[in-house]
């Protein structure tokens, strides 16, 4: 601080004494010899006062770096170091001219010296695509209390192949009143409500992200807490995908949802009602058709989009519900099944599916779908099942549209199983059954307000009546459904909905009706991908 005082002090003595020389002599009679001598010694005063201050000002950091020599000091460029310059000593005072100042005051300045990507995931800010893309990879050192929690993740790869990831945590609850004692029985979803009360049925750790320029990664972590609040965890998707095929054709592998319909490869945190379908319950599975595999896609080059899918599973377990599922306890259909493992290519699951859609109008959007899926199941040693599923979607959106609002969405789902029910292990049921069991459901969706969705839902399912098996699952039933849901933001919904279930008599089972009231509430938290339309 003394420095600055004595510069200040010399600057104002040198304009005196500048006025003083520069004042012009009209108005004052010509000053006398003592008079021009006594001025020449106050210059030469000055200006050994002047070169005192200089030499004081230059001694001044020498003095400090000797009284603290561990003290940092800060560099002239502003670019963040890297591990090669940041073990070279600090610039020295005489720089060139041409380093950017330590403090820059201009966008060019910034820009200019912006350092690259670090290996912690920081930045110096870049201000364009431009910038961010062409940056070389390099190796940093940097301390990571720098980072700030609301950047994105990036991750710097070898070369000059960079990705990124997307993490995001969602979270569903639902409040349930039903004249239903048991709930868990009249739902058929397993990510549904289970219990009279409180249901924390699904909360979702989803990652995805690009992986390098030719794959994506994606995977949703889902826990669950059953009726007796014991938490359960699944790995419900996990798969990577190609981005750059030629020819329309792209690749995926892993654990992932089959493309079956419009419901089932959808997480329940995008459904309209809070429950499933129960003709996807039923017929697909409570936890929906998928498993690990592969699956080929191909967009067929038509005027219009056009979409090929195929996909090969092991099609084993709870997960391929109609398929190779041994059942709770070994038993499904009232058979005890045999549990057998692959030993041939027909053992696999199939599942192909063609797509299409069009637009009739600018505000309108209309997709048609076909489904199928084959394979065999565990109830005797040459059993197959076949299931065959039809979609419909319309959708309208006004012209004027504020964010998606007002539209009006109308989805149908029509599915037929062909279930070749065999006597099970050793022979012990009594008869083969073939099962031809089918249903539907159709339900309407009315945005008529920003961030207000009106809906109306109708399920029917058809299960073949059997005289010899007695299962609680094959009982014939309808329901209808309303709900409103409420979307504060796209980050948090509020759903209220009600449900009135009419279940058949066959010859195991008596007819009854039941009532319930969900509230739902739902909050996501990070970046979370797109879903498909």
């Amino acid at each position: 601080m003394k420095k600055f005082v004595y510069v200040a002090f010399a600057v104002c003595a040198a304009a005196r004494l500048f006025a003083q020389t520069a004042e012009p002599p009209a108005t004052s009679p010509p000053a006398t010899s003592a008079e021009v001598q006594a001025l020449r010694e106050e210059v030469r005063s000055l200006k050994e006062l002047v070169q005192t201050l200089q030499q004081q000002v230059k001694a001044q950091p020498a003095a400090t770096e000797n009284t603290n020599p561990n003290q940092p000091t800060l560099p002239e460029n502003p670019e963040t170091p890297t591990a090669q310059n940041s073990a070279s000593p600090a610039p020295s005072p005489n720089a060139s001219a041409g380093a950017p100042p330590l403090f820059p005051t201009t966008d060019t300045a910034v820009v200019a010296s912006s350092g690259p990507v670090n290996a912690n995931g920081t930045t110096t800010f870049p201000t364009s695509d431009e910038s961010v893309t062409t940056t070389p990879p390099t190796t940093t050192t940097t301390d990571s209390s720098s980072s700030s929690l609301t950047q994105p993740i990036p991750i710097i790869s070898g070369g000059n192949n960079k990705n990124y990831m997307n993490i995001s945590f969602d979270s569903v609850f639902a409040g349930a009143a039903s004249s239903e004692r048991h709930l868990d029985r009249l739902e058929v979803g397993d990510h549904d409500p289970q219990q009279r009360g409180f249901n924390a049925r699904n909360a979702e750790i989803a990652l995805d992200g690009a992986v390098d320029p030719y794959f994506q990664g994606f995977a949703n972590i889902v826990l669950k807490l059953d009726n007796n609040n014991e938490t359960e965890i699944e790995l419900e998707e996990a798969f990577l995908q190609t981005m750059s095929l030629p020819f329309g054709l792209q690749v995926k592998g892993g654990q992932f949802f089959d493309a079956f319909g419009r419901i089932n490869a959808t997480h329940p945190h995008t459904w309209e009602f809070a429950d499933s379908p129960l003709v996807n319950g039923r017929l697909l599975g409570p936890d929906g058709l998928r498993g690990v595999g592969a699956q080929l896609s191909w967009t067929i080059p038509v005027p219009w989009y056009a979409q090929f899918i195929f996909a090969v599973q092991n099609g084993r377990g709870g997960t391929a519900y109609s398929f190779r599922n041994p059942g709770d306890g070994g038993v499904f259909f009232d058979r005890m099944t045999i549990d057998r493992d692959a030993s041939a290519l027909h053992d696999m699951l199939y599942v192909p599916r063609l797509e299409t859609s069009f637009n009739p109008s600018d505000t309108q959007t209309v997709l048609l779908g076909a489904s199928g899926a084959f394979g065999m199941n565990d109830t005797g040693a040459d059993n197959h099942t076949q299931i065959y599923g039809a979609d419909f979607l319309y959708k309208w959106k006004s012209s004027r549209a504020e964010g998606g609002f007002p539209f009006v969405k109308w989805q149908t789902e029509v599915l037929y199983r062909r279930f070749e029910a065999g006597r099970g292990l050793d022979n012990l049921f009594p008869v083969e059954e073939t099962f031809r069991d089918w249903g539907l459901y159709s339900q309407v969706l009315w945005g008529f307000k920003k961030g207000w969705v009106a809906g109306i839902r109708g399920d029917y399912l058809h299960m073949q009546e059997s005289a010899v098996t007695a299962d609680e699952t094959r009982q014939s039933r309808s329901r209808i459904s309303a709900d409103l849901t409420w979307y504060p933001t796209e980050f948090s919904k509020i759903r209220l909905q009600y449900n009135h279930d009419f279940l058949e008599e066959n010859d195991f089972l008596a007819s009854r009706e039941a009532d319930s009231v969900f509230l739902q509430f739902e909050f996501i938290l990070g970046a979370h991908g797109a879903h498909k339309f």
